[in-house]
């Protein structure tokens, strides 16, 4: 396929995205100047509001059953348009359930090939896996249009083992969240992180390679195609390295070439 259009649909409730800096990252990397909207949800009407309440999880370790939504979920859902910092609580959405539903909010005339979506949201959008029958969080929900979840990035990939051992062997003794996490600041990405501006980078490389290969991963943690599933993996692939390897940079190239043909 060619690209010629990119389209960036922002999170207002997340300004450390800094969808300026990835538009120029993009322009850069790619030779397409990408265009920004805002949030996908202010495209929304009340049948999507009430798909996307519909495409919240309740068991984690049960595969996505549809359900009615309540007049609560969709008056959340509707306020959520307004104000999506509403989100206060983490609430679980299919990922691909919830991937149709924002879909539909895109113009028909845009929907070809060549046009690439990506949709930033800070719903916590999570897939089913069979081999462990259980839930699992995740950051990015590739193909046209892609999801990158700021709340993914953040709870998706795991802390230091040490973190989770403190925080389970000090419970009964009423453990400090805000102390835990102070002694280990710097070792995990935490809500309003700044480095956040650094890290979409490397998961709309990811949702790029997705969509012209199908396969936006990477073994080496010396490029940023790596497939992070801990915290000090993402940060070291994404900030730490000078970029991607040498196998994924003749692939963009390639990219490149035919997105500017």
């Amino acid at each position: 396929m060619k690209i010629s259009r990119i389209i960036f649909y922002d999170e207002p409730s997340v300004p450390e995205i800094n969808l300026d800096n990835l538009i120029q990252f993009t322009h850069k990397t790619i030779g397409i100047l990408p265009e920004k909207r805002r949030s996908i949800l202010t495209y929304s009407n009340i049948e999507t509001l009430k798909e996307i309440a519909a495409s919240r999880i309740f068991k984690l370790s049960k595969p996505y059953k549809k359900h009615i939504p309540t007049i609560e979920e969709i008056e959340f859902e509707k306020k959520n348009v307004i104000d999506t910092s509403a989100n206060q609580n983490i609430t679980y959405y299919d990922g691909f359930e919830l991937q149709n539903a924002l879909g539909k909010t895109i113009p028909k005339n845009e929907l070809g090939e060549n046009i690439f979506h990506v949709i930033f949201t800070n719903k916590f959008t999570c897939t089913y896996d069979h081999n462990d029958y259980r839930y699992h969080g995740r950051a990015l929900i590739a193909s046209n249009p892609s999801i990158i979840s700021t709340t993914g990035i953040i709870e998706a990939p795991a802390k230091p083992r040490e973190y989770y051992i403190e925080l389970i062997t000090k419970s009964r003794q009423g453990v400090n969240l805000d102390t835990l996490k102070e002694k280990y600041k710097g070792t995990f990405l935490e809500y309003h992180d700044s480095r956040l501006s650094k890290i979409v980078e490397g998961y709309f490389l990811q949702a790029l390679f997705f969509y012209e290969t199908a396969q936006p991963f990477c073994d080496d943690k010396e490029c940023r195609l790596y497939n992070a599933h801990w915290q000090k993996d993402l940060l070291y692939s994404q900030l730490e390295t000078e970029g991607i390897c040498k196998r994924h940079k003749e692939i963009l190239e390639k990219i490149r070439i035919k997105t500017n043909s």
